[in-house]
């Protein structure tokens, strides 16, 4: 077991939430890192215990374009605000790793610039791929060579070049020697080398004890980069999709399918893969945005925490903010957030409600860091499943409906269950518990008595204004209220009178419509889910073009999508 095992992630985005310019100028030091104090202990009250932050080193504009490695970029402050703030982390007892962007560096890292001056009489000429002197680019640069995903602005290096790969692996060792990281997201993993990535990991064991690469990649086998040899853990893209669209389209087939080939993926292993699971990051849309129905908000963020794999929000959405794409900007993903106007969140607003608990039921229930999963029930709009380790059992259940439903789970030989959303108890009769799970939420049910009971005491709100959660039509939700057997947080629980729908018809998993009657199979949601993905991770270094566009929807530099998905 390491400290990743159990980590539940706060991916932040430094420029953005900090306000930096878009442009570095490279005129001087602005000390905006320490601002992000206060955050720490924000982000361990929301129950997180790990932070994934960057890009944070010297870089020309939106971070991506690296031009020094072991200088933080100056729009952020200088090396020791990095160091001060992960040792301030370490001593709330929060681990961190930094964006590692090792695919490609920026026009104005000293090997390329070396190259405009020296040309072929550069030692570093062969530290890019391609480099061909007689060809030039929209620079005028005289030559040309490889770039990532069409941007000259992003120079490929040449991983087998053993210069490089021992270039990177020191910086590696210098950020763990200089700022005691404890791991690295690798941008862009999906195209790294994979003897380049297998020096990665050589080095990660060398330089710390459970030192974590994961890395960013979209679609494929993740098998393929998770592994002994290679990397810990990848972005998990897929369920990502299926979360969204899951819920828009009321259909829990495509959640569940997507969950089970994943989890096969894992072998032996009966917590799966380990992927790094997400519900948005800084490349795609806000979660609150993309649902259709806001209430939802609440089913999906309970099976992001339970379902395997390790947990992450990303910085701003535990409040519901919106933040849609653009065609030619990421800023609205990525933008400045007070957090002096969200301090009494946890209180007031229902979604950093349920995400604290969510938090604080993940850290103490060892079955949803190490269980095996189990697919209980399953129609379109009704889910279940079980998750059981050595340390302990429990039952989960959501329902993207707008009325409740009831469910007969397992008992297992256990004589009651609490609810550790509802606080609830409920005794087993034949073998079964019969659980009504409320329209538009869910709960995770574990044997009475087996749990820690701080994991349900709610602290009562202020008197003000319900909260809401908007959908077609609004759905309210009260503050917490008290029973005669104990404080009991009833803040999400969705009143079923509050909106009436058709009754639930289940959906053909590869039917020829989509729940609301699009035409389009269920596998070619899918892809249309997984080529958003690619054009989003593009975007954020620029405008598309509609040739780029075409690439994608052709499949021109990967096997074919559609063959992909129908392979398993």
């Amino acid at each position: 077991m390491a400290w990743y095992d159990e980590s539940i992630f706060y991916h932040i985005y430094p420029l953005g939430l900090l306000d930096a310019p878009k442009e570095n100028k490279y005129d001087g030091i602005t000390h905006r890192l320490p601002a992000l104090s206060p955050w720490i202990e924000h982000i361990k009250s929301i129950g997180c215990n790990a932070i994934y932050i960057g890009p944070l080193f010297e870089s020309e504009g939106h971070g991506y374009e690296t031009t020094d490695y072991k200088k933080l970029d100056s729009r952020l402050g200088d090396n020791k605000d990095l160091k001060d703030f992960v040792k301030k982390c370490h001593k709330a007892g929060i681990r961190v790793i930094f964006d590692g962007v090792f695919n490609h560096t920026g026009r104005n890292f000293f090997a390329f610039k070396d190259i405009k001056e020296h040309r072929e009489n550069s030692r570093y000429r062969d530290w890019y791929c391609n480099v061909n002197f007689y060809g030039n680019n929209e620079y005028n640069d005289g030559f040309s060579y490889d770039n990532w995903g069409g941007y000259n602005l992003l120079v490929k290096l040449n991983q087998r070049n053993p210069e490089v790969r021992d270039y990177i692996c020191d910086v590696i060792r210098f950020w763990v020697n200089e700022f005691d990281v404890d791991g690295i997201r690798l941008d862009a993993a999906d195209v790294l080398d994979f003897d380049f990535m297998k020096a990665l990991r050589a080095t990660a064991n060398e330089v710390k004890p459970d030192f974590w690469l994961m890395g960013e990649v979209i679609h494929g086998d993740y098998t393929r980069w998770v592994n002994e040899n290679t990397l810990h853990s990848v972005t998990n893209y897929n369920l990502h999709k299926a979360l969204y669209s899951g819920h828009n389209d009321h259909n829990y087939f495509e959640i569940a399918h997507t969950v089970k080939r994943l989890y096969d993926m894992g072998g032996n292993r009966p917590d799966g893969l380990k992927l790094y699971n997400f519900a948005d990051n800084h490349d795609v849309e806000r979660i609150y945005t993309r649902l259709t129905n806001k209430a939802h908000m609440i089913p999906l963020h309970i099976l992001l925490y339970t379902l395997p794999g390790i947990p992450s929000i990303y910085y701003g959405s535990e409040f519901a903010i919106e933040g849609k794409k653009e065609k030619f900007s990421d800023a609205s993903l990525r933008p400045a957030i007070n957090l002096d106007d969200h301090k009494d969140d946890i209180r007031s607003n229902p979604v950093t409600s349920l995400i604290a608990r969510l938090g604080q039921i993940r850290q103490k229930t060892a079955a949803l860091s190490y269980g095996e999963y189990r697919e209980l029930v399953l129609t379109n709009r009704q889910y279940a499943f079980l998750r059981r380790s050595q340390d302990g059992y429990c039952l989960v259940a959501v329902n993207n409906d707008d009325n409740d439903r009831p469910m007969s789970l397992p008992a297992e030989g256990y004589d009651s269950f609490t609810g550790l959303l509802s606080g609830e108890t409920i005794n087993a009769q034949n073998g079964q518990i019969n659980v009504n799970v409320r329209g538009n939420s869910g709960d995770i049910w574990v044997p009475a008595g087996s749990f820690d009971k701080t994991i349900i005491k709610v602290t009562k709100a202020k008197k003000q204004p319900d909260k809401e959660i908007k959908t077609d039509k609004t759905v309210h939700i009260p503050e917490p209220e008290k029973n005669a057997d104990s404080d009991r947080d009833k803040s999400l629980q969705t009143p079923s009178e509050s909106v009436n729908l058709p009754e639930n018809k289940d959906i053909p998993v590869n039917g020829a419509k989509s729940p609301d009657n699009r035409d389009g199979s269920y596998e070619d949601g899918i892809i249309k889910g997984l080529q958003e993905a690619v054009l989003a991770r593009m975007e954020k270094n620029g405008p598309i073009t509609d040739q780029m566009r075409r690439d994608v929807e052709n499949n021109v530099y990967h096997d074919s999508l559609i063959n992909w998905i129908k392979s398993f």
